[in-house]
């Protein structure tokens, strides 16, 4: 039957329930959490344009609840037409219109360019001047997604905000706690260490708990078009991979050339066009041959504008310093604790040693030397499956 979907943010529209099988999922409903019937229930659900958020529209609509998609315009729309491996611009947006459209829900777009710039585009350039390795979609999800996002969801009256986002959200012992996304290699998790208590109460993930085959399945399943779409890759706004130009774009100074020192002997092995161009780590394009044993990049000397390379042993590290960090529950004292330090690394075994949470700076101790920790990275907190937190990396020893 179909019913008015009125909202403040434009005139109302009517929404016709789309058929869904039960083959697909059996109970749509169940995936959001729902509090009241969900015929009683709005969901506002964040659209990237992208298969895996379509998906989640299709199922908030398949629960029988009123749906409304969101979609913020990140970056510039004009220069994003056509790319892949994006989102929230160009195509993506129109992706999302035309899922909306064929599901039968609002879809909203919200100019969020200037801010997210600021926010996001600024700060990542502003990173690597400073001889950090920034993780900018972490910054994204703590600011515009799930600030900006939730206050919007809030303003339309919804009973939740529903993402796109591979992890989950399950209730242990009374409290809401974020765990790790049944498919370890669609895991997101790490991404969303930043994630407060409040907002989760508010967040659902309903793909947390499925396999991406069966998300393409859904989606062929309901005729979007979107189903065959590839998966994002890089991060948004520099979907070709070149970093240093984007940086170079905002910060014109970051082209300052400087030298290739060995940390060990403090020779000069060669000359850099910036140090934007390197980070922790880094083996390729040294372009410095010649040398006894392979060299890396073991640290950036900002100011000086010096790349320091040496042996692999030298990247070795004991204990990482965390600032800003954020804490999801209470850290358990009977299960050992884990910490992924890059986005595509295997949790370690780590002990924490200092306050957690709430903004705090902390320490955390490897069982065993960890390579490649880069400054400027995210080290999120793991007690088995589920996200005790996490913090930036400010500095190793």
């Amino acid at each position: 039957m179909a019913r008015p979907c009125k909202t403040p943010y434009g005139k109302a529209m009517t929404v016709s329930p789309h058929p869904f099988s039960a083959d697909l999922i059996a109970d749509p409903a169940a995936l959001f959490d729902l509090p009241r019937p969900a015929k009683d229930c709005r969901i506002v659900v964040a659209m990237s344009g992208g298969v895996d958020s379509s998906v989640v529209a299709a199922l908030a609509a398949a629960s029988g609840a009123e749906v409304i998609g969101i979609t913020l315009q990140l970056y510039d729309h004009g220069a994003a037409t056509g790319r892949k491996g994006a989102c929230c611009a160009g195509d993506d947006i129109r992706d999302a219109r035309a899922v909306a459209d064929r599901l039968g829900f609002a879809h909203y777009v919200f100019d969020h360019e200037s801010d997210f710039r600021e926010a996001v585009v600024e700060r990542f350039a502003d990173d690597y001047l400073q001889g950090r390795t920034p993780i900018p979609c972490i910054r994204c999800n703590m600011g515009p997604k799930f600030t900006d996002l939730l206050r919007m969801a809030r303003d339309l009256g919804a009973d939740c905000l529903a993402t796109g986002h591979y992890v989950r959200r399950v209730e242990q012992s009374g409290a809401i706690t974020l765990q790790r996304a049944i498919d370890p290699a669609r895991d997101q998790s790490y991404f969303l260490y930043g994630t407060t208590e409040p907002q989760l109460d508010f967040l659902r993930f309903p793909l947390g708990g499925l396999p991406k085959p069966q998300v393409r399945a859904i989606a062929a399943a309901m005729g979007l078009g979107v189903a065959t779409k590839p998966d994002s890759q890089d991060i948004c706004f520099v979907p070709d991979g070149d970093y240093a130009r984007v940086v170079s774009a905002i910060r014109p100074e970051a082209s300052r050339p400087g030298t290739i020192v060995h940390a060990q002997t403090g020779d000069v092995l060669g000359a850099h066009k910036g140090i934007i161009h390197f980070t922790v780590g880094q083996r390729r394009g040294l372009e410095i041959g010649g040398q006894p044993e392979p060299l890396y990049v073991v640290a950036l000397d900002a100011p000086d504008a010096r790349v320091l390379v040496g042996p692999r042993a030298m990247l070795a590290v004991h204990a990482a310093h965390l600032i800003e960090t954020n804490r999801i529950g209470g850290v358990p004292h009977d299960i050992p604790l884990a910490a992924k330090v890059r986005s595509l690394a295997k949790p370690v075994p780590i002990v924490l040693d200092g306050p957690f949470g709430e903004g705090a700076s902390t320490i955390i101790r490897f069982a065993q030397p960890e390579l490649g920790v880069a400054p400027g990275q995210a080290a999120v907190i793991y007690a088995g499956d589920r996200v005790i937190g996490g913090g930036w990396i400010d500095r190793t020893e």
